[in-house]
């Protein structure tokens, strides 16, 4: 039987998920990989000056920092952050079903950016790559708002909505970059930085 590539390439190694995403765990068991989830407290604040991109790699890599005293020469650590990205404003997880509304609101019938940073640490050296997919919603009405925050509590997620749940399936109007990354973990990157390490 042919092997995974990837498997095969990070034999002897460690992979440990700093993660509580079970869609991050997700792609990562679809990839083939053998790993060990270790999310680790780390307050995600980030300086206010940070516009887009650099919000996301500045706080995948603060999330790897718990990390680096501590590593075995043998393991990686995979750390992420996943920002939504609209009018110069981040717009990060509604603390309720307000907030959420709100913020559904202004992405309503327009483009936004979702911005996904990975960071690959281990015990002499660290990578930070992104992604940014441009995705159009369409115009909401306040009744699919509604069901949607009802139904599918969407109070983890970045931008207030999962483009995997009901809202994806009827409101995702055009998509321009990788679909993966909007669902929290671009996988093609994943996957080419792991085979590079």
């Amino acid at each position: 039987m042919t092997k995974n590539p990837l498997k095969e390439k990070l034999k002897g190694k460690q992979i440990i998920l700093a993660s509580g995403s079970p869609r991050r765990k997700m792609f990562l068991e679809e990839l083939g990989l053998d790993f060990i989830i270790d999310p680790k407290s780390v307050e995600e604040v980030y300086p206010e000056h940070l516009q887009g991109q650099e919000i996301s790699e500045y706080l995948a890599e603060l999330k790897a920092t718990p990390f680096k005293k501590q590593l075995e020469p043998d393991q990686i650590v995979i750390t992420s952050d996943t920002v939504v990205w609209h009018k110069n404003a981040s717009l990060a997880k509604a603390a309720d079903k307000t907030e959420a509304f709100e913020m559904l609101r202004i992405l309503s019938g327009d483009w936004h950016e979702v911005i996904s940073s990975v960071c690959f640490t281990t015990k002499d050296f660290q990578k930070t790559v992104s992604s940014i997919t441009k995705v159009k919603l369409k115009e909401f009405t306040d009744e699919e708002i509604n069901f949607y925050i009802d139904t599918c509590q969407p109070f983890d997620k970045a931008g207030a909505y999962g483009i995997q749940e009901w809202i994806g399936m009827i409101g995702i109007s055009e998509i321009q970059g990788s679909y993966t990354n909007v669902v929290g973990l671009p996988t093609h990157l994943v996957y080419e930085t792991l085979m590079e390490l």
